[in-house]
């Protein structure tokens, strides 16, 4: 029952501490954080251990698979120098300066542990960033590239962590063994991950239900991982890869009902082992700093201060000047007319680190060297960067005006395909005109259809939006008075529940997708 009543308190807690950050218009990873280190301070409340092998293997692959499943491939594959100069790069060259600094400022920490620790703490985690480019216009590309470095990041770094544990494990690593391994490692992750996914896409075909299809989808995500790291490979690019293979197959193979509650199924997951895993950090701050007495607090302070500053630094000396070196090699000078400085900086500032660097730190084994001391510092670097860059992001943004002007209404792209879709829709309606039997009903509906038509040409051209805006607006309006007189013909005439739950959840989704198409446009 005790563990019943802790999961409840937790995820109440969860509920809390992002109703907090809403208000308080800040990342909610902070507060989060934040809030868990207030409860481990409660007196009373007892000391909560996670279990390390749990961290990685419970919370890691569904957040990454969710990730993967959403990307948009042809984005990705468009962007993919930045991508992977940041993802591979960027990773690399922070995990070397965070070890090099606290090799330096400890002598008696063994190498690998010093790359444990810069493999950790080294990707950045693109969830509170991209909720804070999402407000703002930021040119598309930029959203592109932090996303898509975010989902590439974590397997580099923990592809460099997992080499970290073994050489602690097993002495050492011999120079010309890690490449090959490394490609080992990789390419087997991605074989892994690229099978599962297939075979997953298999059972969604045979399936076709909405439950059973998102139940695989959990199964494949541990199955992808659990089967990579049984074989030495990495777990990670197997979620990923398997991710890339669902996502990119779903709109063929699964259902609507299915991608519906999918949705809404994984964002409900995501949330709360997002939510968790920062409580769970700050809940475990209590203990760490009791093993820790024995260390000065200036001490701590000064390491953590230095790791955090290398850490934030490190990224601006990689980007900035590989950004401008880029240009002068490609184009044989440096931009010019161009906001090179400002799109460097931001994605530079973009670099607050998360989940997967806080999970990765808590799987460190518990006989680690100096495993409570490099956790410890992992959780002041992640929290000085979520304070730090979290709430300044926008700021940078505005300041440094990276920034596009934004078409007002349906953007052009959405609305060229809704145009098309359109056409297509009434061509099939006027083809069955021609039909013996269905003829006479087709008839009845082309007005309808090519009135449709009509309407996303002129929104396409730029000359229907307020017309389409009055449409759907009445149109909701009226939706919510029906809503309404379902509702009184329930409670009067004994409308079955049954019945109104079937009449409402087509009332709603019709009411999402005016309220989405409206959200698209400036409300008035």
């Amino acid at each position: 029952m005790e563990i019943v009543q802790a999961v409840l308190a937790l995820v109440t807690a969860c509920v809390v501490f992002a109703l907090l950050a809403r208000r308080a218009k800040l990342p909610y990873a902070v507060i989060l954080v934040l809030g868990g280190i207030a409860l481990a301070f409660v007196p009373d409340l007892p000391h909560v251990t996670l279990d390390p092998e749990l961290a990685l293997a419970f919370f890691v692959p569904p957040l990454l698979q969710a990730s993967a499943w959403r990307t948009d491939w042809r984005a990705f594959r468009s962007a993919l120098r930045p991508i992977l100069l940041l993802a591979v790069g960027a990773v690399l060259f922070t995990a070397a300066c965070v070890a090099l600094t606290i090799k330096l400022l400890i002598p008696d920490l063994p190498w690998a542990a010093a790359i444990a620790l810069g493999a950790i703490v080294s990707p950045p985690d693109a969830v509170a960033v991209s909720a804070v480019l999402r407000r703002l216009p930021v040119p598309r590309r930029l959203v592109v590239v932090l996303e898509g470095e975010s989902l590439v990041n974590d397997a580099t770094a923990l592809v460099l962590y997992h080499f970290a544990i073994v050489a602690v494990v097993a002495g050492s690593i011999t120079p010309y063994e890690a490449p090959g391994d490394f490609l080992f490692v990789a390419a087997g992750g991605i074989a892994i991950g690229v099978l599962v996914g297939y075979l997953a896409i298999a059972a969604f075909r045979r399936l076709d239900d909405a439950l059973l299809d998102t139940a695989v989808s959990f199964i494949a995500c541990y199955a992808a991982f659990m089967a990579a790291d049984a074989l030495g490979a990495s777990g990670v690019i197997a979620v990923v890869s398997a991710g890339l293979v669902m996502g990119q197959q779903q709109h063929r193979v699964i259902s609507a009902e299915s991608r519906v509650t999918s949705v809404v199924v994984w964002r409900f997951i995501e949330f709360i082992l997002t939510s968790l895993i920062f409580i769970l950090v700050g809940l475990q701050l209590r203990g760490i700093l009791d093993r820790l007495a024995g260390t000065s607090p200036w001490e701590l302070a000064g390491l953590a201060l230095a790791i955090s500053a290398v850490l934030i630094l490190s990224r601006f000396v990689y980007v900035i000047p590989g950004e401008y070196l880029w240009q002068l090699v490609r184009h044989g000078r440096l931009p010019r007319g161009h906001n090179t400085f400002g799109e460097a900086l931001v994605v530079s500032w973009a670099g607050m680190r998360g989940v997967v660097s806080l999970a990765a730190a808590l799987a460190l084994p518990l006989d680690f060297p100096q495993r409570d001391l490099l956790v410890f510092l992992a959780f002041t670097a992640i929290l000085a960067t979520l304070i730090l860059q979290g709430t300044t992001l926008g700021w940078v943004i505005q300041r440094f005006e990276v920034q596009e002007e934004r078409q007002a209404g349906i953007p052009s792209q959405e609305a060229t395909a809704r145009r098309q879709v359109a056409h297509a829709t009434l061509a099939e309606i006027e083809r069955r005109a021609e039909d013996v039997l269905e003829g006479a009903v087709a008839r009845d509906l082309i007005g309808e259809y090519r009135d449709k038509a009509r309407l996303f040409h002129g929104v396409a051209e730029g000359s229907a939006q307020a017309e389409l805006e009055a449409r759907l607006r009445i149109r909701l309006a009226a939706l919510r008075a029906g809503r309404e007189a379902l509702l009184e013909h329930h409670r009067s005439d004994g409308l079955s529940d049954e019945v109104l739950t079937a009449l409402e959840m087509e009332m709603d989704l019709e009411e999402l997708r005016f309220l989405r198409l409206l959200g698209a446009a400036p409300k008035g």
